[in-house]
C-alpha cells in the first residue's frame, strides 16, 4: 500500500493543476486554474464561456471578465488589462494559452 504526505499531494496538484503565469515588466501575472478556483467563480467562468458563443457577445468583455476570475487577485488582473489596453487578439491568445496549460492538467489527470 503506497502512502503520501499532504505535501506530496500539493506538490502533484500543482504540477498538474498549476497556474498560468504571464510575465508583465518584471511581475508575473497568475492565472489560477479553474480546479484552483473558489466554486462561486468555476460556475461564473463556465457561464462566461457558455456565453461567449453567442452571436451578439462582446467578446472584448467577455474575456476580460474571465481574466478578472481567474486572476490570482484583482490588482494583477487590473495591471494585465491595463498592458493589455483592450487588444482582443492579445486576449484571445491568453485564453488560447491558459486553455492549453487547463487542458493538459485535466489530460494528465486522466491518464493516472
Amino acid at each position: 500500500m503506497a502512502s503520501f504526505s499532504l505535501d506530496d499531494i500539493r506538490t502533484a496538484a500543482e504540477a498538474k493543476y498549476g497556474s498560468t503565469d504571464i510575465e508583465l515588466g518584471g511581475d508575473t501575472v497568475r492565472l489560477l486554474n479553474p480546479l484552483r478556483l473558489p466554486k462561486a467563480s468555476r460556475t461564473q467562468l463556465s457561464q462566461l464561456q457558455d456565453r461567449m458563443g453567442g452571436d451578439d457577445a462582446d467578446q472584448e468583455e467577455l474575456l476580460s471578465e474571465a481574466i478578472r476570475l481567474v486572476a490570482e487577485n484583482p490588482k494583477a488582473a487590473d495591471k494585465l488589462l491595463t498592458a493589455i489596453g483592450g487588444d482582443l487578439a492579445v486576449l484571445a491568445e491568453i485564453f488560447d494559452a491558459y486553455g492549453r496549460g487547463t487542458q493538459a492538467g485535466e489530460a494528465s489527470a486522466s491518464r493516472d
